[in-house]
């Protein structure tokens, strides 16, 4: 699992702007631990990065939290940063605030299912450092809505706050970095995406709305830009010509997902499937990191 460097202290050199919010985020905090419990998560093949939910269970787990915690974190406000030029921007942060602030690392990766668990686990541990950062300032550019302070970088699709905006009961979750990285996905992020697809595959998706043609997960044939191996002469990917090419797959390995990193935006993803006549075989997926993520854009054998 890909974890985050620790958070440097900050001493004497905030501003009272942010010792106002730092306070207030401590007192929400306070009050929270007064409700919640400690969530336990557990671990199999690469640890922290399988969810809660296993996709080969046949039932379907519910998206919502437990009253209790969702009660607290309604009721917590969230100082967020205004965005210039995207009103209702921060009131969708501010969601996601309540909902960290609110929630056990279990109950934050039922929300934040199309990301990595290892990740959102991640956020739950600097849930204090996320909201300092919320508290400060944001910049919005064509793909992204950020909020940081000196040690802490908060980062959302712009596409994904778009929706969010429109609708309010949506939580959209962000990436987070720590000393100055660039947030965005990574290598278990990659995994998570093939997680999803073959959960589709045997009929067990993560959520009940994870479905290609709401979150779509296969790259797109245009623009023809696909080239894992360099060569310099991009093609359309291979799979969204033929996305029903595991058509007849009853399950796979969850706990044997395995990641390498093959070029600058290309990952390949290995997994032991099993279609209906009970052969198993080792399938590679090659991912390509799009705007919104990883999309898968061949499979083979």
């Amino acid at each position: 699992m890909e974890r985050a460097r620790p958070i440097p202290r900050e001493h004497d050199r905030k501003d009272p702007r942010e010792r106002r919010a730092l306070a207030a985020i401590t007192a929400g905090l306070a009050l929270l631990s007064a409700v919640l419990l400690t969530g336990c998560d557990s671990v199999s093949g690469i640890p922290g990065d399988e969810p809660a939910h296993t996709p080969a269970q046949t039932t379907t787990p519910s998206a919502a939290m437990p009253t209790t915690p969702r009660i607290v974190a309604d009721a917590l406000a969230v100082p967020v940063g205004d965005v210039p030029g995207l009103p209702g921007a921060a009131a969708v942060a501010s969601r996601f605030g309540a909902v960290l602030a609110g929630s056990t690392p279990t109950e934050l990766q039922s929300k934040c299912w199309m990301m990595a668990p290892g990740n959102v686990t991640d956020m739950s541990a600097d849930k204090k450092a996320i909201l300092t950062a919320l508290a400060q300032p944001a910049t919005a550019t064509q793909r992204t809505v950020t909020w940081q302070n000196a040690g802490t970088t908060v980062s959302f699709d712009r596409n994904a706050i778009e929706s969010g905006i429109k609708n309010s009961t949506q939580t959209v979750c962000p990436w987070m970095a720590q000393d100055g990285a660039d947030p965005g996905p990574n290598e278990a992020d990659a995994r998570h995406t093939v997680r999803r697809y073959l959960s589709r595959f045997v009929g067990a998706p993560l959520d009940p709305s994870d479905k290609e043609g709401t979150y779509p997960l296969v790259c797109k044939a245009s623009p023809a830009n696909w080239d894992p191996t360099g060569t310099g002469s991009p093609a359309s990917a291979p799979l969204a010509n033929n996305p029903g090419r595991l058509t007849g797959l009853t399950k796979f390995t969850d706990q044997e997902i395995r990641s390498e990193r093959l070029r600058a935006d290309y990952v390949a993803v290995e997994v032991p499937v099993t279609n209906s006549s009970g052969v198993t075989q080792t399938r590679t997926f090659t991912l390509t990191e799009g705007s919104d993520g990883y999309c898968i854009g061949d499979v083979s054998p």
